[in-house]
């Protein structure tokens, strides 16, 4: 097949970073040692020409192939069809060791290099339920400035769990906020200053699009999920699990569309009475600059439209200065603030207190 293009190790490398970073050093160890297997020509390689990795080197989130390498590698030892390398992984009751695992997950690679391809063609799901604290700041922020029932509208929302976010328990040495009773609780939930925790919105309508949407209460979205969670981060797994348990107790509906269309209809027209919020986290990347582009122009054209007792705003947790930004931009009036930062999978969030952006 040639040698690998230099795109494909970078963007190996490029994701091993953010692994590192974000707190996941199995993986930033593994796709290190996947990376130098690609430059050897071998089976890691293979299996990402195969996928088409080399043609999608110029995407606007390069890191997507690396993710679906590890996520359908996660998925085989999940379903208990790679015993040698569920050893070295904590979600499966193995022990994390990077040095080790690492010759191992090749041979792995390599016996799996006819399948491989194919799982890696699924797109890349997380349903990341930590987001929700994050995501939460804004709905905060929403419902305490305009004193209305909130109308959430979520894009990219895979199976629906952050859609939940009002039913979940928010913990923090600085404050708490909804359900004590909730079995999905994510800890350490916001770090300095205390967002608006005293508010308490009323969710008139929950609505969620995904080009792929996933049933939350379905044993193969399970699967799907858990195996994009970096496998030697235990809170994510068991927020996680926690989160697919209770969404069949509260029904959400995700349609199957893509943004820009589904937006479209449900925004031609004002809701009075409530507050409309658009909202998406870590959407962006896989939308494309052009994605991007025609997204804005509804939100704009739909901000145009506003009107004090019809306020529509929209929230997001996208890539900022250091890691995560949350930002809320509300109409009429047009007003952009950064409401807090964040760590890609939400905690800890740290409350700026409605910087308005320059």
């Amino acid at each position: 097949m040639g040698s690998a293009p230099a795109a494909v190790t970078e963007g190996l490398r490029w994701q091993a970073g953010w692994c590192k970073r974000l707190g996941s050093p199995l993986y930033a160890a593994l796709l290190e040692h996947t990376a130098r297997d690609v430059e050897r020509g071998g089976a890691a390689w293979e299996v990402l020409a195969a996928a088409g990795a080399p043609e999608r080197a110029g995407e606007l989130f390069r890191g997507a192939p690396a993710l679906q390498l590890m996520g359908a590698v996660h998925r085989l030892v999940i379903q208990g069809r790679a015993p040698a390398l569920a050893r070295f992984y904590p979600s499966v009751g193995g022990t994390a060791d990077a040095e080790q695992a690492a010759p191992v997950l090749i041979e792995t690679i390599a016996r799996h290099a006819a399948e491989l391809p194919e799982l890696m063609r699924r797109p890349i799901q997380t349903n990341e339920v930590g987001r929700s604290a994050a995501l939460l700041v804004g709905f905060l922020a929403v419902a305490r400035d305009t004193g209305r029932p909130l109308r959430v509208l979520e894009i990219g929302a895979s199976a629906g769990l952050n859609l939940r976010w009002d039913r979940y328990l928010y913990t923090s040495a600085i404050g708490s906020w909804g359900d004590p009773g909730s079995p999905v609780e994510i800890a350490d939930a916001f770090a300095g200053d205390a967002p608006p925790l005293d508010v308490r919105p009323t969710v008139a309508e929950r609505r969620g699009c995904d080009p792929a949407p996933l049933d939350a209460g379905a044993e193969e979205t399970r699967l799907t999920l858990l195996s994009y969670t970096w496998p030697d981060q235990a809170r994510r797994f068991s927020q996680l699990r926690a989160a697919l348990e209770l969404a069949p107790s509260m029904p959400v509906e995700v349609e199957r569309a893509g943004a820009v269309e589904w937006l479209e209809a449900l925004l031609a027209e004002p809701r009075p009475g409530v507050a409309t919020i658009v909202v998406h986290s870590v959407v962006l990347p896989y939308l494309g600059e052009d994605g991007i582009a025609a997204l804005w122009r509804v939100l704009e054209s739909a901000g145009a439209r506003a009107r004090p007792d019809a306020p529509f705003a929209w929230l997001s947790l996208e890539a900022g200065a250091d890691l995560a930004d949350v930002r809320l931009m509300t109409w009429p009036g047009g007003e952009t603030r950064l409401l807090a930062h964040a760590s890609f999978h939400g905690p800890p969030v740290r409350w700026v207190g409605d910087r308005v952006d320059q």
